[in-house]
């Protein structure tokens, strides 16, 4: 019974800190933005905000994807391009949530 409590009682601060990361993301026009994306919540968009930082330091979104590690490794010779998969570089965390989102909007087309 006391470990339920616990439970609940963390279950009950994570649905608090939800809350304030929500009110957060309303309150930063890059978080509206990004939120407009499919598979992008406020968890999401305030984790990418909070990582990334300035946007303009990216020359490109493949840039960016890049860093995030997001973009298949290569294994080139000669002129056999073998593309691998992803690079796995850059913060886990980030892309774990985008993974996780571009996944739930693969599920909710199909």
């Amino acid at each position: 019974m006391e470990l339920y409590d616990q439970f609940l009682a963390l279950e009950k601060k994570v649905k608090e800190y939800n809350k304030k990361i929500a009110f957060l993301c309303q309150l930063r026009p890059e978080c509206q933005r990004l939120m407009e994306v499919a598979g992008i919540g406020p968890l999401t968009a305030s984790a990418f905000v909070a990582s990334v930082g300035d946007p303009h330091t990216f020359k490109n979104g493949r840039q960016c994807a890049a860093w995030l590690g997001l973009v298949p490794r290569q294994r080139s010779s000669g002129n056999k391009i073998t593309l691998l998969g992803i690079s796995k570089r850059g913060d886990p965390y980030l892309r774990t949530l985008l993974i996780h989102g571009g996944r739930s909007v693969v599920n909710i087309c199909h």
